[in-house]
């Protein structure tokens, strides 16, 4: 499966995840399977609060599941909406978030465990 996971720079599997989906200046797209992995920048990283368009950041890139640290309650439901999980992962790294994936390890998210918004987003 492909994931998406947001970083805060391009360099791979020790890359460290960004704190926030819509922020994030990349995501790293990674096969769960092989392990082989693409960074694109996050083009939506500057936005206003609550105008996240997540689904759209990465649609048509195949993407199956996002595994992060944080996400606001709409791009949550974008992501519901386009057919995408969210994962919660405390990881420090691409490599530990997507081997706590295919160990099942991570929790998938929802509403009541997504951040309510604002310019400053501590979420774990």
């Amino acid at each position: 499966m492909k994931l998406c996971i947001p970083t805060v720079d391009d360099h791979g599997p020790a890359t460290p995840l960004s704190d926030h989906f819509g922020s994030a200046p990349f995501f790293t797209l990674v096969d769960s399977e092989t392990g082989a992995f693409e960074a694109i920048p996050n083009d939506h990283a500057r936005h206003a609060p609550g105008r996240c368009d997540a689904a759209r950041a990465i649609a048509g890139r195949g993407v199956g599941a996002v595994v992060c640290r944080g996400l606001g309650r709409r791009a949550l439901a974008s992501l519901e909406n386009a057919g995408i999980p969210a994962f919660a992962s405390s990881a420090d790294s691409v490599g530990g978030a997507v081997d706590a994936f295919r160990a099942g390890r991570l929790t998938r998210m929802h509403d009541d465990g997504a951040c309510g918004g604002g310019r400053h987003h501590h979420c774990e």
